[in-house]
């Protein structure tokens, strides 16, 4: 999944529900977009939260 000018290789396979990956972005709007697109191409149900983790901004996603 490319977002914010970084490829990130997401195992999305292994994206279970009721589990959650950190994707580290500066761009929110752009990095939440590509995640909204990959996971609609999935038939994912996700929920987003802007969030700080040890100083890095980025979006904590949820799978349902």
């Amino acid at each position: 999944m490319l977002t914010n000018g970084t490829d990130y290789q997401i195992d999305w396979p292994n994206f279970k529900p009721g589990t959650s990956i950190f994707i580290p972005a500066v761009d929110i709007s752009a990095a939440q977009k590509a995640i909204e697109k990959e996971s609609k191409r999935l038939e994912f149900d996700c929920v987003f939260k802007v969030v700080i983790e040890n100083d890095i901004q980025g979006i904590r996603v949820w799978r349902l």
